[in-house]
C-alpha cells in the first residue's frame, strides 16, 4: 500500500474509534477529512474537493424532498393524525385479544407511509399507546418492543427519507426503490403482528382483550367529537373515493380483460353502501374520519411516486400542502403547530443534510486517498461465490449499523461496496434489478441500526416518554423485535422477489 492509501486506513479506523468515543458523527467525519486529506493529499486539494462536494450536494434536485417529506411528517403529527388513526383502529380491534400491540402495529404502518421521522413516530405511539397498555396490564416487554420496532418502520417504508438519499448514491430512481421497499416493509409489519398476536393467542394475560367499560370509553371518545362540516364533507369524498379505488384494484386480478362498465357498477355500489353507513352512523363516520383522509393523502403522494407521474421532490410538495391542508380542516393548525412543525422540520432536516454533507467530503477524501479502491479490490479478489460475497457485505453493513448512523453508511461505505455488487452475477437478475434488490437488503439491514445498541435511538426516544419502562426492559423487548428484522432480511436475501415484484409489475 502507498502512503497515501495507509493515511486513509488509519483516518477509516480513526472514524470508528472516535464515534465509538460518543463523538458527534457530522462533525468527526468533516474534521477528519479535512484534517487527513491535508496531509495526504495537499490543503488546497482538500479544500477543492470540500467545495465540489458541498455544491454537488446543493444541486441535487432529489435532496430538497427531504425538508418536505420531513415537514409532512410534521405536520401530520400536529395535526393530530395519527392519534385519530390510533383511535379508530384501537377502537375497532378492541375484541381482540392483543388489540392493542395490533392498533399500534398498524398505525405505525400507515403512519409510516406518511412520514420516515422514526422519532416522531416512536415519541406520538408512546405517548397514545403506553399508559394504555399499562393500565390494560400488556406485557412491558412486548409492548415497548411493539412501540420501538413498529416506529422504525418509517425507514423502509415510502415515502422514507434514507430511500431519497440512497437513490442517487446508487444512481437508481427513487420511485424504484420506493417500489422495491414496500413488499419487505408489509412482510415486516406483518411478522410483527403474527408474532405479537401469537404470543397473545398463546398467553392472554399478555395482552387481554378491552373490557366492555374500555370499549365502551372508546366509543364515547370516537362519537362525541364535534368536527366541522368540510372536514365532514372531506371525509365523506375521501370514502366514495377509496371505496372506488379498491374495487378497481381488485377487479382485474379477479376477472382479467374486465371492461371499464365491469368494475364500474361493483365500485359504485360499494361507494353508495360506505357513503350511507358513513351518513347514518357516527361510529363509522368517526373511524373514517382517522382512516380515510390520511390514507387519501397517502396514496396520492405514493401512488404519483410510484406511477411515475411525478418526482419524489414534487410528489413531496404535494403531500406537505395536503398535510398542512388537512390540519386546518381538522382545527389544529395554528400558530403554535406551525411553529413546531417548521422548527421540527428544520432541525431534523439540518442534521439529515449536515450529516450528508459531511459524509459526501469524507467519501471524497478517502477515495481520492486511494485506501476505498483497496478495500474494493479485495473483496472483489476474495475466493468466494457471489452469493458469499453479498452475504458478507451485508453482514459487514449489519455490523457498521451499530456505531453508525444510516447517512453514513449509505454515503461512505456504500460506495465501496457498490462496484462489488455491480460485477457480481445473480441467476435470474438482470444488473438494473440487482442494484435495486441491493438497495432494497441495504434498507431492511439499515433499520436494525435503530434496535441495535449502542445507538439503538428508538430506546431513547421510548424511554423519554414512557419512564415506567426501564431502558433494560425496552432494550430486551427490542431485541425480539431485531430477531423477526434479521428472518425478514434472511428471506429477501434468499427471494429476492419480495422485493423485486413490484419494481416488475409497474413496468
Amino acid at each position: 500500500m502507498s502512503p497515501n492509501e495507509i493515511l486513509g486506513a488509519i483516518m477509516l479506523f480513526g472514524m470508528v474509534a472516535v464515534i465509538f468515543i460518543g463523538f458527534p458523527i457530522s462533525f468527526t467525519l468533516l474534521f477528519l477529512a479535512l484534517v487527513f486529506g491535508g496531509v495526504g493529499l495537499g490543503w488546497g486539494q482538500t479544500f477543492d474537493l470540500a467545495y465540489l462536494q458541498i455544491w454537488g450536494t446543493m444541486k441535487d434536485e432529489i435532496l430538497p424532498a427531504v425538508p418536505l417529506f420531513i415537514f409532512m411528517g410534521y405536520m401530520t403529527e400536529q395535526a393530530g393524525l395519527m392519534e385519530r388513526l390510533f383511535g379508530a383502529l384501537r377502537s375497532m380491534l378492541a375484541p381482540v385479544r392483543g388489540s392493542l400491540y395490533l392498533a399500534v402495529i398498524l398505525t405505525a404502518t400507515i403512519f409510516a407511509m406518511a412520514t420516515g421521522i422514526v422519532g416522531a413516530a416512536v415519541t406520538v405511539l408512546g405517548i397514545m399507546a403506553a399508559p394504555m397498555m399499562i393500565k390494560s396490564g400488556y406485557d412491558a416487554r412486548l409492548s415497548s418492543g411493539a412501540i420501538a420496532a413498529g416506529g422504525t418502520l418509517g425507514v423502509l417504508i415510502p415515502p422514507s427519507v434514507m430511500l431519497v438519499v440512497m437513490g442517487p448514491t446508487m444512481g437508481i430512481p427513487v420511485n424504484l426503490l420506493y417500489s422495491a421497499s414496500i413488499g419487505p416493509g408489509l412482510v415486516l409489519a406483518g411478522c410483527y403482528i403474527a408474532y405479537t398476536m401469537g404470543r397473545s393467542m398463546i398467553n392472554p394475560a399478555l395482552g387481554p382483550a378491552m373490557t366492555m367499560e374500555e370499549r365502551k370509553v372508546a366509543y364515547d371518545f370516537m362519537t362525541t367529537e364535534k368536527v366541522g362540516a368540510p372536514v365532514v364533507a372531506l371525509g365523506f369524498l375521501c370514502v366514495l373515493v377509496l371505496a372506488g379505488l379498491l374495487v378497481r384494484s381488485l377487479a382485474p386480478a379477479l376477472v382479467p380483460n374486465l371492461p371499464t362498465i365491469g368494475w364500474a357498477v361493483p365500485a359504485s355500489a360499494l361507494a353508495a353502501v360506505a357513503g350511507y353507513y358513513y351518513v347514518t352512523s357516527a361510529y363509522f363516520r368517526a373511524i373514517m374520519l382517522g382512516i380515510a383522509p390520511l390514507s387519501a393523502l397517502i396514496g396520492f403522494t405514493l401512488g404519483t411516486i410510484l406511477g411515475g407521474l411525478a418526482t419524489p421532490t414534487e410528489a413531496a410538495s404535494c403531500g406537505a400542502f395536503g398535510a398542512a391542508f388537512l390540519a386546518l380542516l381538522y382545527g389544529r393548525l395554528d400558530f403554535k403547530a406551525f411553529k413546531n412543525a417548521c422548527v421540527g422540520t428544520l432541525t431534523t432536516s439540518a442534521m439529515v443534510l449536515f450529516l450528508a454533507v459531511a459524509s459526501n467530503v469524507f467519501g471524497a477524501v478517502f477515495t481520492k486517498l486511494g485506501t476505498a479502491g483497496v478495500i474494493t479490490n479485495a473483496l472483489i479478489e476474495l475466493p468466494l461465490g457471489d452469493m458469499w460475497k453479498l452475504a458478507l457485505i451485508m453482514a459487514l453493513i449489519f455490523v457498521l449499523g451499530w456505531p453508525f448512523e444510516w447517512p453514513a453508511i449509505i454515503l461512505v461505505f456504500l460506495p465501496i461496496f457498490l462496484p462489488v455488487v455491480e460485477k457480481l452475477k445473480i441467476a435470474g437478475l438482470t444488473k438494473v434489478e440487482l442494484l435495486i434488490w441491493f438497495g432494497a437488503l441495504v434498507a431492511v439491514n439499515l433499520q436494525t441500526a435503530f434496535l441495535s445498541p449502542p445507538v439503538a435511538m428508538s430506546a431513547y426516544y421510548l424511554r423519554n416518554v414512557v419512564p415506567q419502562w426501564s431502558l433494560a426492559t425496552i432494550y430486551r423487548g427490542m431485541a425480539d423485535y431485531m430477531v423477526i428484522q434479521v428472518i425478514v432480511l434472511l428471506a429477501l436475501f434468499f427471494f429476492p422477489d419480495i422485493a423485486l415484484w413490484l419494481v416488475r409489475a409497474l413496468r
